[in-house]
């Protein structure tokens, strides 16, 4: 089939469009960037200079490949911005201003989030009759992502006004890391869905957020999580703004790995009309890409955790119990891609060990500090 003149016309239009959009993206990214410089640069040091660019890079980047996420952050942005102007300097304003109190505060938004994961979770189970709730459950789900970033954007301008000095980004304890793990898991679970073009691992991804919903609300109403404290000593570092993040995407990825894992032996040759909508060889590939990804940011946030380590307690490695477990963790899944890679695992096999390795990534994220003392902690039950 020949290309005419305006098959061709269309298409460079089409690309112009593409282009035009792109620069518009990136130009809209380096022009936050250097308002925040502008804005706060007086006060950055070397490192933290570099995290803001860096940040700005990656931003970039996701939003250039992938644009649903790119329109996520801007109004995530301008969500967060309104309330910072709303608040006008005075954290009492929190209780007074209505958009604050219901809807935007760091607290509102998190119970927002809450709600959202958990409608998405229904919507997505009532899916499998009906494809029409599926895409309820993914809007939930964006809503709900965009609802809980919006929260720890708020909750960071938040403790500044409590005091400067107590300032800080909200990734220090368990109550901020768990609405972390929530955004981002369900970040990953969206950009598979768009990827493999498929809702129906949106119920099992998302029950694994809600069990991570269900112990923040507890956490939050039983201990008070949620009040905003001065940071450690050894928390006041650059490093904790990349540590912690990346960490936390290896952990997300996992716990993906792991309920693509339990989809993967709940139909795997089972004769059930519902597990046609499950590709089993889509299943297996998602598995291996979820842990590929989670092993690369869980490496990089190990050696950046060392760095840090040798900067706050004077050396790389103390074979403390976090950091013991740690290893434990990194070995597991470097067995199950060698396994994989080297010798051709696949199936019923890997998608247990996925489940296992969920839970040994648990106990040594959470179960080392209920049960175990050391140098490292999050936050205490």
């Amino acid at each position: 089939m020949s290309i005419t003149e305006q098959d061709l016309l269309n298409k460079l239009e089409g690309d112009s469009k593409f282009n035009f959009k792109l620069v518009g993206w990136l130009a809209l990214v380096a022009i936050a960037v250097g308002l925040v410089f502008w804005q706060y640069g007086a006060k950055f040091d070397v490192y933290e200079t570099a995290i803001l660019v860096g940040t700005g890079v990656g931003v970039a980047w996701i939003g250039a490949v992938w644009p649903a996420m790119g329109r996520y952050i801007v109004a995530v942005a301008l969500i967060s911005l309104a309330a910072i102007n709303i608040y006008d300097g005075s954290l009492a304003n929190g209780e007074t201003k209505f958009f604050l109190k219901y809807l935007i505060s760091s607290q509102s938004a998190v119970m927002w989030m809450s709600a959202l994961f958990v409608m998405s979770i229904v919507a997505y189970g009532v899916g499998y009759v009906s494809s029409f709730t599926q895409k309820v459950g993914s809007a939930l789900v964006w809503a709900g992502a965009g609802a809980g970033l919006v929260g720890l954007m708020v909750r960071w301008h938040e403790s500044y006004l409590i005091h400067p000095d107590v300032g800080y980004i909200p990734v220090s304890n368990l109550y901020e890391v768990f609405i972390l793990f929530a955004v981002i898991t369900s970040i990953l679970y969206l950009f598979y869905e768009r990827r493999y073009q498929n809702r129906n691992l949106g119920f099992f991804v998302m029950l694994v957020v809600g069990a991570a919903i269900g112990f923040l609300l507890w956490y939050h109403f039983s201990r008070g999580a949620s009040e905003i404290r001065p940071l450690v000593p050894a928390l006041q570092s650059y490093w904790m703004k990349i540590h912690v993040p990346a960490n936390f995407v290896g952990y997300g990825a996992f716990a993906l790995a792991a309920m693509v894992g339990v989809a993967y032996l709940i139909f795997d040759g089972s004769k059930r009309a519902i597990a046609q909508k499950f590709d089993m060889q889509m299943l297996d590939d998602l598995m291996y890409r979820s842990i590929a990804l989670g092993f690369a940011f869980f490496t990089l946030a190990t050696i950046l955790g060392a760095l840090w380590a040798a900067e706050a307690w004077g050396g790389y490695w103390s074979w403390d119990p976090k950091e013991t477990w740690a290893l434990i963790v990194w070995l597991n899944y470097a067995a199950w891609l060698h396994l994989r890679l080297t010798k051709g695992w696949r199936g019923s096999v890997m998608a247990w060990w996925s489940i296992i390795g969920l839970f040994v990534t648990l106990f040594a994220f959470l179960g080392v500090n209920m049960f175990l003392s050391g140098l490292h902690s999050y936050g205490s039950l």
